[in-house]
């Protein structure tokens, strides 16, 4: 589904990610570890298009098609979902106005025609529930006055009403409390299929107690520099990130 050869990133003349390889399969969940500054943040945003990025060198393929090809609203499209470590407030514009815009922007990119307001409604009560958000949020404003862990559940359910391809979930657990952070990993979870693919960027294994992944990858000074399952999880919480040096 997406692969990544010898990717290098830089951001206003420093290079953040240097040489970096990896590959997602469909129906995986990969979790990407490592302190702060190592590139996990630039290397979400990089996949999803976010600009002021300079890459140097590298590719990256998504479903075999070049991903440098499509604009961020265009890898949207083609499947593609960015969880936001600091989602954004958007006033004036309800939870349902945005979403059902989205979706039926979805739909037309695949040929199809818009959801009647009844059938939508019904998809976004059945979302809602599956991610175990409150009714009340779908009728204010994007993520206006929403709490932190409200906001997290809201971008899982933003995700499950969108159905992408490929997740990646930039330290989605950051600032949650337990309560919050099982409703996210449940939500993650349910919406695990054989046909789509995660990425989980943490800097903590806790959030692993809930979501196991298939890898474990450890991204340190700009490289992938192991792999594991999740007992390497394990490992990093005990040792930290200097043994790797």
């Amino acid at each position: 589904m997406l692969k990544i050869e010898n990717l290098h990133v830089s951001i206003n003349g420093k290079e953040i990610i240097k040489g970096l390889n990896l590959q997602v399969n469909a129906g995986e969940v990969h979790a990407i570890m490592g302190p702060n500054g190592t590139g996990k943040s630039t290397l979400a945003s990089v996949i999803a298009g976010k600009e002021g990025y300079d890459i140097t060198d590298g590719h990256i393929t998504y479903l075999d098609k070049d991903l440098f090809q499509f604009s961020t609203e265009e890898r949207a499209l083609e499947g593609i979902f960015l969880g936001f470590q600091y989602p954004v407030e958007i006033p004036g514009v309800s939870m349902t106005n945005f979403m059902r815009t989205a979706i039926n922007e979805h739909r037309k990119h695949k040929g199809l025609d818009p959801l009647s307001a009844g059938d939508f409604l019904a998809l976004m009560e059945e979302k809602r529930k599956l991610v175990e958000i409150k009714d009340k949020l779908k009728n204010r404003a994007v993520n206006e006055g929403f709490s932190g862990g409200e906001k997290k559940k809201n971008e899982i359910f933003q995700m499950a009403m969108l159905e992408p391809k490929l997740a990646i979930l930039d330290e989605t657990d950051s600032g949650l409390d337990i309560d919050a952070l099982r409703v996210v990993a449940n939500g993650v979870n349910k919406l695990r299929s054989k046909d789509n693919a995660s990425i989980v960027i943490t800097h903590y294994q806790r959030l692993l107690d809930y979501i196991v992944p298939d890898f474990v990858h450890v991204l340190y000074e700009g490289k992938i520099v192991k792999t594991g399952g999740k007992e390497l999880a394990l490992q990093l919480e005990e040792k930290g990130y200097e043994w790797l040096g």
